[in-house]
């Protein structure tokens, strides 16, 4: 108990250090890796220019995309799981690939008997209430549904 502790305590003081260094308009890709590191994936986009993006799931509830112009500038960073975000999503035109250009990776992915395609689920806050969002995709990897709900942290002592 005593080491998961310590390991927190490390966890916490290192999240709180990365933000100080927190990536701003202006600075170059290499200062966002120095203070960052290495990004959970790299995306271009249509501009031109480049997403970093760094995301805290599966376990986390953070995504947050640093955007670079052609030169290799931060133009913006902004942490994306959230509802303003989420109601972007267009059902009917987007694509696996356009929520995953915009979010990062899912949490996970799983499928049920009663939908025919993949059903990716991100995990985010509401305020102070955890929550996951839905994305049901059909076979065709096309968003066809978006939903959400509570996440019920499941407690050691609970039974």
């Amino acid at each position: 108990m005593k080491t998961f502790k310590t390991l927190t305590g490390i966890a916490i003081a290192a999240l709180l250090l990365a933000g100080c260094a927190s990536p701003q308009p202006g600075m170059s890709r290499e200062q966002v890796l120095a203070s960052w590191g290495t990004p959970t994936r790299t995306v271009p986009l249509a501009s031109g220019g480049t997403r970093l993006q760094y995301s805290t799931q599966p376990t986390g509830q953070t995504a947050t995309m640093v955007d670079l112009d052609a030169a290799g500038k931060v133009v913006s960073v902004r942490q994306v799981l959230n509802m303003r975000d989420f109601s972007r999503i267009e059902v009917g035109k987007w694509t696996r690939a356009d929520v995953e250009t915009e979010f990062g990776p899912p949490a996970k992915t799983d499928g049920v008997a009663s939908w025919s395609g993949d059903i990716m689920t991100y995990r985010w806050m509401d305020g102070d209430q955890p929550m996951f969002f839905f994305v049901y995709l059909d076979a065709g990897k096309v968003v066809r549904r978006v939903g959400q709900g509570m996440e019920f942290p499941v407690r050691m002592n609970d039974r």
